[in-house]
């Protein structure tokens, strides 16, 4: 597993480079709020660590979502993370396809994750197995599943290990790669090496509890220690 660290800051990414990937978002923003794409650039600027970024837990706009992905490429996120905040397969699949193509077609190499949400029954967006077979089928790279509501109610609050393992093994079967995140906690660390996605993505974890409190590069390093 890699583990993805999400600062909402320069000042703060800089607390955060030990991860294996530097995710750039702005909580306040929503569970996969946007940051500035000067920050991103920035961020790019500080490692040689792959840079993330996120464009926003978004409604049903192809157009808009496509251009945010864009701007995110151009300001150099290697991994452009997009969430369906809706419902219907024939939606997501539209939106997944003008995300993947807006970065593609410029940056081949870059990564696209589309990510959907543990608790999609209350929030009346689609569904993490419903989501998982447009990924690829629509051009995009990993699947994720994160909580779209930032209660203190984590992952495992809504999906237990076997539907997780569940997630992954569909997206193995796809050839695509899983991404987890969602007020993850130390002690989940044992049941996610269990499921064992690609990648973990935290906050809360990592600021002491807090997602909206700051990051802690001695956090970072335990939760580095613990994923290896």
């Amino acid at each position: 597993m890699e583990l993805l660290v999400s600062p909402s800051s320069i000042e703060e990414a800089r607390s955060a480079l030990a991860a294996d990937i530097i995710d750039v978002k702005k909580p306040s923003e929503g569970s996969l709020g946007a940051n500035f794409p000067w920050v991103i650039h920035a961020i790019k600027e500080m490692t040689d660590k792959p840079v993330s970024a996120a464009i926003g837990d978004f409604s049903f706009l192809p157009g808009g979502a496509s251009q945010a992905a864009y701007g995110a490429a151009c300001a150099g996120a290697d991994y452009v993370k997009v969430g369906l905040k809706f419902d219907g397969a024939d939606r997501a699949a539209e939106l997944i396809e003008a995300v993947a193509k807006a970065v593609h077609w410029q940056f081949p190499e870059k990564t696209v994750v589309i990510a959907a949400y543990a608790d999609y029954e209350r929030m009346g967006t689609i569904s993490p197995i419903e989501m998982a077979p447009l990924v690829a089928e629509n051009g995009a790279d990993i699947a994720m599943i994160d909580t779209g509501i930032k209660d203190g109610k984590s992952l495992f609050d809504f999906m237990d290990e076997s539907v997780l393992g569940e997630f992954t093994d569909i997206n193995r079967s796809l050839k695509q790669k899983t991404a987890l995140a969602g007020s993850l906690k130390f002690d989940d660390l044992a049941a996610l090496r269990r499921i064992n996605p690609e990648i973990i993505g935290v906050r809360g974890m990592v600021c002491g509890g807090d997602r909206s409190s700051v990051i802690r590069e001695e956090l970072v390093e335990k939760a580095m220690s613990l994923v290896r």
